[in-house]
């Protein structure tokens, strides 16, 4: 039997329901944090504790989706074949989850100084790496109900972490080397920030690459 043939039956329906809230869980997400990027360097403390706020119940509710998903793979034997693969992919996204939990957290605890020039350069980091994972949902969507198109979309991935990857690159560039009113653990602080947003565009890739490993298995 094959996948699109096992999630096309009625009992399937609710495991591509529970994975389909799971997908749109984290397309909130990205939502919020980018918003939340907005909040902080524009000085929007109250939108901002409403964002962490707003992210930690997300982060809650795909836990709960994710063991809803993980009982459904173990309790169907005719799933055994691709069980690995589909947690491995539900390992990634929630590994982006945690990025975009842990990089909000780290904003409010650590409270970096972005200066006025870099706020815009910042916020669209955030865009660029967000879009990436935003752009990795429909082919995992498509992964089990149209496999075919899966291919159609995890390219955009990789375009939009190679943008983020040289915008983040421009960031630390400027500032060590054009900022020099900054103190030099000032200018280590921005660094991290601009590489943690970063790694969310990685982490993109990694979900649009462990897609690609399963839509040729499915083709075998």
């Amino acid at each position: 039997m094959k996948l699109f043939d096992l999630f096309s039956t009625k009992k399937s329906f609710r495991f591509v329901e529970s994975v389909d809230k799971l997908l749109n869980n984290v397309d909130t997400a990205l939502i919020i944090f980018k918003d939340g990027i907005r909040c902080y360097l524009y000085n929007d403390t109250e939108g901002f504790a409403e964002n962490l706020s707003t992210m930690a119940k997300l982060e809650g509710e795909a836990g709960a989706l994710r063991r809803e998903i993980e009982n459904s793979l173990y309790s169907r034997g005719t799933l055994i074949r691709y069980r690995g693969d589909i947690m491995r992919l539900l390992e990634r996204f929630d590994h982006i989850f945690t990025i975009l939990s842990n990089d909000l957290i780290q904003f409010e605890i650590e409270a970096p100084n972005v200066p006025q020039e870099l706020k815009k350069e910042f916020m669209k980091l955030a865009d660029l790496a967000t879009t990436a994972v935003e752009t990795s949902i429909p082919g995992t969507k498509a992964y089990f109900t149209e496999p075919d198109k899966v291919s159609e979309t995890t390219h955009r991935v990789y375009f939009y972490e190679k943008e983020a990857v040289k915008l983040a690159q421009s960031i630390k560039r400027t500032v060590f080397h054009d900022m020099q009113h900054l103190k030099l653990s000032e200018k280590f602080h921005l660094r991290y920030f601009a590489l943690h947003i970063e790694d969310l565009s990685t982490a993109a890739v990694k979900v649009a690459e462990q897609l690609s490993v399963m839509a040729i298995k499915r083709s075998l």
